[in-house]
């Protein structure tokens, strides 16, 4: 059995990472997904929340993504995403200010407001709540 796969990350922009990894945990859709070299094939939605990811060098990485595609195969795993931020350059107070933001608009909308206007307001409160679960999680990471 192969000791690692392939992983690139890619959003329209750039490729944000490339090389060999020993795991990979992914927030998809229906849960936390944990990958390793050997995995079935898998295509699935990725939802708001991290990439975090263990190269061969035992090096930890770890990431906020706002929503994508994850493609696995045996040796290669690829996550195309809509936004990639390394968690280090996410800021708590920043995401903290848009969730706060986006409760008080939603909690502001009359009845009579489109569904679309709602439903963009809840993606906004649930990116912003993820990216804080990043950032928390990076902190446990370094402590």
């Amino acid at each position: 059995m192969a000791t690692s796969l392939t992983l690139d990350i890619v959003s329209a922009e750039e490729t944000i990472f490339s090389g060999q990894v020993t795991l990979l945990v992914v927030s998809g859709t229906m849960g936390e997904l944990g990958i390793m070299p050997g995995h079935s094939p898998l295509l699935t939605t990725v939802k708001p929340g991290k990439i975090r990811f263990k190269t061969t060098e035992g090096e930890e990485s770890l990431f906020y993504i706002s929503g994508g595609m994850l493609e696995v195969q045996p040796s290669v795993a690829t996550i195309m995403a809509d936004t990639v931020i390394r968690a280090e350059d996410l800021d708590d107070l920043v995401a903290l200010e848009a969730q706060q933001k986006a409760k008080d608009t939603l909690a502001g909308i009359d009845k009579k407001s489109s569904l679309t206007s709602k439903q963009a307001l809840l993606i906004e409160i649930e990116e912003a709540t993820a990216m804080r679960r990043v950032i928390q999680e990076m902190q446990k990471l370094r402590q």
